[in-house]
């Protein structure tokens, strides 16, 4: 395949894909809809046309049978009066407007069977445009429900754009959380221990050498409980010995036994 097709058929496929994104199938059905419409309204049109021209050709009609008639009884009345040459003259009109009446009402019968037809043309074709819009009405309201129900899904599983990327800000803004937190506690260490001043405190008060004794006395009283624990006496008290053996030494809890030390 040469390289002008490749970019051709790549070029198609692109074209495609970015047309399949971009389409919305209720933008084009309500445009099949108005085109539709426009055919049925350029029908009518014709039909309104047609009936216009038939009604114009049966005026004539109607205007050429009275002026028949009229020359009818004038040539009556010629030849009564004994004129025969007015007689004819009228008759030879009359047979003129008689000729073009047929003619005049052969063109209405045309423009009656054209109505006829466009008329029937209309009414199926606006069958049809009707049938066709409760079809989109119905596509249209599928289509959107099943949008509305992709959209929350996406959104409730956090695989939408928008959910992801605040699913993305709160992670940021938890270990943003985090770290602060982590921060404020090494401070607090830091200033507890001594190593940093409490900037809080006026500049007079801020004393590292009490820092260091009130730490120091705290020590100093640690090793004081400690102390204390170890010599102070168990609280639990030691199994009594039996009468039978005189050697097992007696004890009591809390005070020393009289007995020991001696021979």
């Amino acid at each position: 395949m040469g390289i002008a097709r490749r970019l051709a058929l790549l070029f198609r496929m692109k074209a495609d894909e970015a047309l399949d994104r971009a389409e919305d199938p209720r933008e084009v059905l309500d445009y099949s809809y108005e085109r539709q419409l426009e055919m049925l309204t350029k029908v009518r049109r014709g039909v309104a046309d047609v009936v216009t021209s038939r009604k114009r050709l049966e005026l004539q009609l109607g205007q050429l049978r009275q002026a028949a008639d009229r020359l009818q009884t004038q040539a009556r009345q010629a030849v009564d009066a004994g004129r025969d040459d007015l007689a004819r003259e009228a008759l030879t009109r009359r047979s003129a407007a008689l000729t073009q009446m047929a003619a005049i009402a052969a063109q209405r019968d045309a423009l009656q069977a054209e109505e006829d037809k466009l008329t029937l043309a209309a009414q199926r074709l606006q069958a049809r445009v009707e049938a066709f819009r409760s079809r989109k009405e119905t596509i249209r309201a599928t289509y959107t429900a099943a949008e509305a129900r992709t959209r929350i899904g996406e959104a409730v599983s956090g695989i939408s754009e928008e959910m992801g990327d605040v699913g993305l800000a709160m992670q940021r803004a938890e270990d943003k959380t985090v770290q602060m937190q982590s921060r404020a506690a090494a401070l607090d260490e830091l200033i507890a221990s001594g190593a940093l001043d409490d900037a809080t405190l006026p500049a007079g008060q801020r004393d590292d050498i009490q820092a260091a004794l009130d730490a120091a006395r705290g020590d100093a009283d640690i090793e004081h409980q400690l102390t204390a624990l170890k010599t102070q006496p168990a609280l639990t008290a030691q199994p009594a010995p039996a009468d039978n053996d005189p050697d097992a030494p007696r004890t009591i809890t809390g005070t020393r036994s009289t007995e020991e030390g001696k021979p």
